[in-house]
């Protein structure tokens, strides 16, 4: 995970999103039931516009015809329902990550996280605590990869896929970012790792 900057909501969201949304909501709980009706879903595609198609949690490329885009409520809407048809609340992530979170609240924020609190350890490509973050800040990252569980084989398999033709010089750091936030994570760590490689 690194930082992410907030986009601003498209125009069209208050009409599309926001303004059904708080219509439902104030109607009385024994009326309206406790369902909430999914306005957010009619824009996930302007959510993958702001945000490249990129997952927030793996930092990896979602593919358009079989990735599976979904939104994170990240503050989960059966708790909070007066921010479940809030822009700020949305976050692109892909269908697996976004199934491992569920409700739980003790998952950092890409909009909130701080430069450095995670990094990639190499050769291994595990996400790790940046080296010199407080205790605290640590337990917290920890604590969001265990959740999210970022260092499973289908996470590092995926950092890999994007790293390697990267190392083999199949495509430039441009494309490379474009495709998927790893490489501001870990690609000088993964220049250093091949120059430091002994030859075969």
């Amino acid at each position: 995970m690194i930082p992410i900057k907030k986009q601003p909501e498209p125009p069209h969201f208050f009409d599309t999103v926001q303004k059904p949304g708080e219509e439902f909501l104030a109607q009385p709980l024994e009326t309206r039931g406790s369902k909430l009706p999914a306005y957010w879903r009619a824009i996930i595609p302007d959510l993958r516009k702001a945000y490249h198609g990129i997952c927030a949690y793996t930092c990896h490329w979602i593919p358009t015809d079989t990735g599976s885009n979904t939104i994170d409520h990240f503050k989960p809407k059966a708790r909070y329902p007066q921010d479940a048809y809030r822009w700020d609340n949305y976050q692109l992530v892909c269908g697996t990550v976004n199934g491992r979170k569920g409700t739980n609240e003790n998952v950092l924020d890409p909009f909130t996280l701080q430069e450095g609190w995670f990094a990639m350890h190499f050769p291994s490509l595990q996400l790790i605590a940046g080296k010199y973050l407080l205790a605290e800040a640590m337990k917290q990252v920890e604590q969001t990869i265990k959740i999210l569980k970022l260092n499973d084989s289908t996470c590092i398999r995926g950092r890999r896929d994007w790293l390697q033709p990267y190392l083999d010089e199949k495509y430039d750091i441009t494309y490379l970012e474009e495709k998927t936030y790893v490489g501001k994570l870990g690609v000088r760590q993964a220049d250093q790792f091949t120059e430091e490689r002994p030859q075969r």
